[in-house]
């Protein structure tokens, strides 16, 4: 039998390789920001054209490659960062792998300037699709210059699978967002189609914040900061009166690392628990700094997954120091340890929560000082409090599981139409009653209907609005005189997308200077609402819909403008107001649910009211 089994070529090989590394434009963006950040660049620049799928290049001023480092960086597993095996289990720096570079050759357009500080010239290497083309020295600033030309151009069903421009733009946002806040020392500049979206000087991680993500920011921070001599959590938080309904400004760092952990989420969302309600996030941008023994890194190749050798007691320090952080700013009442039942025998002077935590060898021993001079311990202080509610990384994942599940579909049925028609031919003398400017009572034959004025009044706008993007007829009402608001690029971009949609709703909006919009009418029949206030939720609740459920566009929007419409409804105890009410809801194809599948209304029988006094 012949031999069946060859070694692949390089070039194939690289292109498999990339399959991984090489997801989208945003991947890229990461790792040359990665790289610059690696090579002690002090600024960095980032130039995009048609959301990545032309060009994506990175300048910065880094310590820059000689002559065959700039060849051998195209090489598989070819990397300055590590050297033994030894090296994975201490690694400080973003990339260690060294496949990035040779990934991205493989299925682009690749063009290298690079010059040390030592070296009179700069090196130019042109490659394609892994094979070099030209080499050649020429003049250039020290630092690396690399420009990522017309992206999967070699393996088009990649690219016929990347998204739209707006929505690879805004991966490529996520991941700029994500460097330049774990570098607030480094300035970057980011240019998208010629035109700069953003200037961040070097300086400190809350004016980062804020440049990043709006002037709104400067009066929702609040520091967060605790030490032990295992690890060091510091960073801000959000106070939660400015949650949000949709995840994406939530930032954990490991060693200035991003990482993705929802059990560490899980700990955050804890303590804020009591202060917002469910389906808010609040924001956050925390830094934990540990020896890299205690940390696994290498288990995704996106390298945003970590494991941690004891991931409970990383929780429980996250928790509690959140907690803290939102008691010591007047958010939460702060803990009278001394009154408390549960730590009567632990009364401690909170002034010196903060002091440097003595190390005893192993996680466990964190030490204070109290008034007289005796040594309390920081984990027995918090014991009983975090172990109670810090659970496990699988009841976390177990109940993200049961958070995930697919919202109850109502479809028509028999018995759906037989309510409806029941009520219909209800004799109309019998008039309804608003209560509490939320409920409206109303005879029935079976007993009394109880419909909820919001809910009803979302299936109703929900289905006027689905068919108004159908048609693309909505009407608008001018406004008095234009309002205008600033969002971050993310948002911005995410609206011009949705343009079209947001349009054929009956809104009036025009692009009005950098990340501004002006509004100039809303839809016709929303009364009495902020124009800012209006579009912002339709937009916070939309990204909310996409990314808990699977919509189309259309639909998402219809529930987006009705649910957000509806929150803000309003009715008098006008008899012939609450019938309109009533009779618009049950003209609807489906009266009984909300979009999301809400009861709009219940009866209660006769014979269930007789239930309470036979008792």
């Amino acid at each position: 039998m012949p031999d069946i089994i060859n070694l692949l070529p390089d070039a194939i090989a690289n292109q498999i390789a990339a399959g991984e590394v090489v997801q989208r434009p945003a991947s890229v963006v990461k790792e040359l920001l990665e790289n610059s950040v690696d090579a002690g660049a002090t600024n960095i620049q980032l130039i995009i054209n048609e959301a990545g799928k032309v060009l994506i290049q990175v300048i910065d001023n880094g310590l820059g490659m000689s002559e065959t480092d700039a060849r051998m960086c195209f090489e598989r597993h070819a990397t300055s960062k590590i050297s033994t095996s030894e090296d994975l289990f201490k690694i400080k720096t973003m990339g260690f792998r060294g496949e990035a570079l040779a990934s991205i050759a493989a299925v682009a357009r690749v063009e290298l300037k690079s010059k040390t500080a030592q070296a009179e010239l700069a090196t130019f290497i042109h490659i394609e699709a892994s094979e070099i083309k030209k080499q050649e020295p020429v003049s250039a600033n020290q630092g690396t210059s690399i420009a990522v030309k017309n992206l999967f151009y070699n393996v088009p069903a990649r690219r016929n699978f990347l998204k739209s421009n707006p929505v690879e733009m805004r991966h490529i946002l996520d991941e700029f967002h994500r460097v330049a806040l774990s570098n607030p020392a480094i300035s970057f500049t980011l240019t998208q189609n010629d035109k700069e979206i953003y200037q961040l000087p070097a300086g400190k991680l809350s004016q980062r914040i804020v440049s990043l993500f709006g002037k709104n920011y400067q009066k929702q921070l609040i520091t967060c900061q605790e030490e032990t001599h295992w690890l060091k959590v510091q960073g801000y938080i959000g106070t939660p009166e400015f949650c949000k309904k949709t995840r994406g400004e939530q930032f954990f760092f490991i060693n200035n690392r991003f990482i993705k952990s929802s059990y560490l989420n899980h700990a955050v969302q804890g303590a804020y628990e009591g202060m917002i309600q469910e389906g808010q996030f609040p924001f956050y941008a925390l830094f934990i700094e540990m020896d890299p023994v205690h940390i696994d890194i290498n288990v995704h190749p996106t390298k945003t997954e970590v494991k941690f050798d004891d991931e409970r007691s990383v929780y429980g320090i996250i928790k509690a120091a959140v907690k803290q952080a939102l008691g010591t700013h007047n958010v939460t009442p702060s803990l009278d340890f001394g009154s408390d039942v549960n730590f009567k025998n632990l009364a401690i002077d909170n002034s010196h929560f903060n002091a440097p935590s003595k190390s005893e060898g192993n996680y466990g021993s964190f030490k204070s000082l109290d008034k007289q001079g005796k040594s309390t311990r920081w984990d027995e202080m918090y014991e009983q409090a975090i172990d109670e509610s810090r659970p496990s990384p699988a009841e976390i994942r177990r109940e993200e599981l049961a958070g995930l599940e697919t919202p109850q579909m109502i479809f028509q049925s028999e018995a759906n139409v037989q309510q409806s028609v029941e009520l219909e031919e209800e004799e109309s003398s019998a008039k309804p009653i608003l209560m509490h400017e939320k409920l409206v009572l109303k005879q029935v034959k079976t007993g009394v209907m109880v419909v909820d004025v919001i809910l009803a009044h979302e299936r109703i706008l929900y289905e006027k609005y689905l068919e108004t993007l159908h048609k693309k007829s909505g009407s608008s009402q001018r406004s008095l005189f234009p309002v205008t608001f600033e969002m971050n690029p993310a948002d911005f971009s995410l609206v011009m997308e949705l343009k079209e949609e947001i349009s054929a709703l009956g809104f009036e909006f025009e692009e009005f200077g950098k990340n501004t919009v002006a509004i100039n009418g809303v839809p016709a029949d929303i009364k009495n609402i902020n124009e800012k206030e209006l579009f912002e939720g339709l937009l916070e609740q939309f990204k909310f819909n996409k990314s808990e459920l699977s919509l189309s566009t259309r639909e998402n929007m219809a529930r987006s403008i009705a649910k957000r419409s509806a929150s803000k409804t309003k009715i008098s105890n006008d008899s012939i107001e609450l019938r309109t009410l009533i009779d618009r809801l049950f003209a609807c194809h489906q009266p009984n649910y909300t979009p999301n599948g809400t009861p709009t209304f219940i009866i209660l029988g006769l014979e269930k009211i007789a239930e309470f006094f036979n008792q």
